[in-house]
């Protein structure tokens, strides 16, 4: 290599040990399987799995490699024949992600997801085009739910594939740990729904602990917390270390989802794959806003509360309220939260005295989960 050649980017935990390839492998026999079985039952439901292929076709894997590192850190190893069991618990957590999405975005009146229209937008889109009777919302509405139960199906069957070989006290934690977390989601997102409902801004302690509730719920488990917590069942661990898991998962998981509400409103849409400000326009309701309302001026809360959800919003509206998010100093104090939960992960990680390799690339993970850009 010449002597000013740029050093190489180092690769991702989710690149090492050949993860992401089987984890795609795994998902690529499912759409495989999916195509097949949708086109016995009818050729128009084709749509259904192209859809369903387009969506995990992208994403970062970071669930994946979070059930498979903390399977490491808690004694697996690459030779073991569980590792196929972690590999297809990965690929189980990537499917019932792709569900949330798909049904989130309906929710969410989202419009684009990755960079793409989101599926209901699409097949609203082309319901437009064919010239078809009916509501166009509704017909995109209705597919993308259920895609997204279709997703919900397979993630199930995957993880219970993945579990067949399994002594049956691993496999048995492992499917309750799954489930408890498909419950707590679906539960999150409701709570999610509420929060956009009740009053807001009168109880600014109220509305930051129901913010912070619903993202504890609704994305920092199943994203973070739980991942770790399947890996640690899948490798035999101990209830002792087991317990563990929530003392860095969880606030590791609030920190991911945190960053998230940063980048929704902040993020280079060409890096996120979503318009810039485009959670304002869906009116989110987030410690971020929360924490403006604390020490926004009367105009500035006005401002807020009426800009918030207006899916009308231009570009210099956006741009006033993200100036807004800045000078009321919510952008420095949700980034010091995010460094606070981090340094508690962090912590609570090292406390905990797992093996290496996974030990070490689960703090990778963690750190490339509240530092990204995406």
């Amino acid at each position: 290599m010449p002597a000013d050649a740029p050093a190489p980017a180092p690769s991702l935990p989710v690149d090492r040990e050949n993860l992401r390839p089987d984890v795609d492998a795994a998902l690529g026999a499912f759409l495989e399987d999916q195509r097949v079985r949708l086109a016995a039952i009818s050729e128009d439901a084709a749509p259904l799995a192209e859809a369903t292929a387009a969506l995990l076709t992208g994403g970062k894997r970071l669930r994946a490699a979070f059930c498979y590192w903390s399977w490491r850190a808690h004694g697996g190893h690459v030779d073991d024949g569980r590792r196929t069991a972690a590999v297809r618990t990965g690929a189980a957590l990537e499917l019932f992600q792709a569900a949330a999405l798909f049904h989130d975005d309906v929710m969410d009146n989202s419009d684009t997801r990755r960079g793409r229209p989101a599926a209901h937008r699409a097949f609203a889109s082309h319901h437009r085009a064919a010239g078809w009777s009916g509501s166009d919302v509704q017909y995109g509405s209705s597919s993308a739910i259920l895609l997204g139960d279709l997703c919900l199906i397979a993630s199930q069957a995957e993880i219970r594939a993945g579990l067949v070989d399994l002594p049956e006290d691993v496999a048995l934690r492992t499917r309750t740990l799954f489930d408890d977390m498909q419950t707590e989601v679906t539960v999150g997102q409701y709570l999610d729904v509420l929060a956009q409902a009740v009053p807001w801004g009168t109880d600014l302690d109220a509305d930051e602990a129901r913010a912070r509730a619903v993202i504890r719920s609704k994305s920092a488990r199943y994203s973070v917390e739980h991942p770790l917590a399947l890996g640690a069942a899948l490798a035999g661990a101990p209830a002792e270390a087991l317990a563990a898991v929530p003392s860095y998962g969880l606030p590791l998981g609030e920190a991911f989802q945190l960053r998230d509400d940063v980048l929704g409103v902040y993020g280079d849409p060409s890096v996120t794959g979503k318009p810039a400000g485009d959670d304002l326009r869906e009116g989110k309701r987030t410690v971020l806003v929360s924490r403006a309302l604390r020490t926004a001026t009367p105009t500035q809360s006005a401002f807020l509360l009426e800009s918030l959800g207006n899916p009308d919003l231009d570009q210099d509206a956006v741009e006033n309220l993200r100036g807004l998010l800045v000078e009321t100093g919510a952008v420095a104090a949700v980034e010091q939260l995010i460094a606070d939960l981090t340094d508690e992960a962090f912590a609570a990680l090292d406390a905990a005295g797992l093996a290496s390799p996974g030990t070490e690339m689960v703090a990778e993970l963690a750190r490339a989960a509240v530092q990204r850009s995406a």
